[in-house]
């Protein structure tokens, strides 16, 4: 399984982007799709979840810009994300969980967003 995480670039504050991750085709019964992202020298954190059932989470810090959203024809995650901030410079990674509990990760994709 590999999925393919796109979308990424530099964009001012303020702007938005919409990050996607192509390859849930190949997943067997996905539990919950999800984007993740680690800025230099912190950790890796949840950004949002979409589960099976089609309800969504997000990390605090996102709530009211980021969407998530999924696009079963084409077998894409996408997270839309505007009025962004420089503190959402990070690398992003879409993660998809199936119901046996094994997770696929995409390779991230760079947002920075300049002040």
């Amino acid at each position: 399984v590999q999925l393919q995480a796109f979308g990424g670039g530099l964009v001012q504050a303020g702007g938005s982007l919409r990050l996607s991750c192509a390859g849930l085709g190949s997943i067997f019964r996905i539990s919950s799709m999800g984007w993740y992202r680690q800025a230099p020298g912190k950790q890796r954190e949840w950004v949002a979840v979409l589960t099976s059932d089609d309800s969504t989470k997000y990390v605090d810090s996102v709530k009211g810009r980021f969407t998530i959203s999924r696009d079963n024809a084409k077998n894409t995650v996408y997270l839309q994300m505007n009025a962004l901030k420089p503190e959402d410079t990070a690398i992003y990674y879409c993660n998809v969980d199936d119901t046996r509990g094994l997770g696929y990760w995409g390779q991230g994709t760079q947002v920075t967003v300049s002040s």
